[in-house]
């Protein structure tokens, strides 16, 4: 007897994210329907040309903006930055420098080194109890 796989499908909303796009961005067939798990991997694989288009030129996710400035998203709301980026608007906050920008890449680059730390103290007392 053979068993039955069910389709598995996801909201479009759970697909964007997977993509690393920006939902209200997406095409209304994209945000109106189900996604099988086998059209997200076509989708990654071969992109169409407006996910290709959206991930070069956005506008950009929270998350995707955070990235690409080197920032937390709290972050971004600390720096008063709420709503979807393009990369051309990206380039420009990264040509201005605000100053809530390199205060928020400081502290992201702080918080970065202190996870290396503890990351590299796990590691040594992992070794330790190892060895002895």
């Amino acid at each position: 007897m053979k068993s039955h796989q069910s389709t598995q499908t996801m909201k479009p909303a759970t697909a964007a994210k997977k993509l690393g796009v920006y939902l209200p961005a997406t095409p209304a067939e994209f945000q109106e329907g189900l996604v099988t798990r086998a059209e997200l991997d076509a989708l990654q694989a071969d992109p169409p040309e407006w996910l290709r288009t959206l991930r070069s030129e956005g506008p950009h996710p929270r998350p995707v903006v955070a990235s690409k400035l080197g920032v937390s998203i709290a972050g971004l709301a600390r720096g008063g930055v709420t709503e979807a980026l393009t990369t051309e608007r990206i380039e420009a906050l990264k040509a201005e420098r605000p100053e809530w920008l390199e205060k928020e890449r400081a502290t992201q680059a702080e918080v970065r080194r202190e996870a290396a730390r503890l990351k590299a103290r796990a590691e040594e007392r992992g070794e330790r109890t190892s060895d002895s």
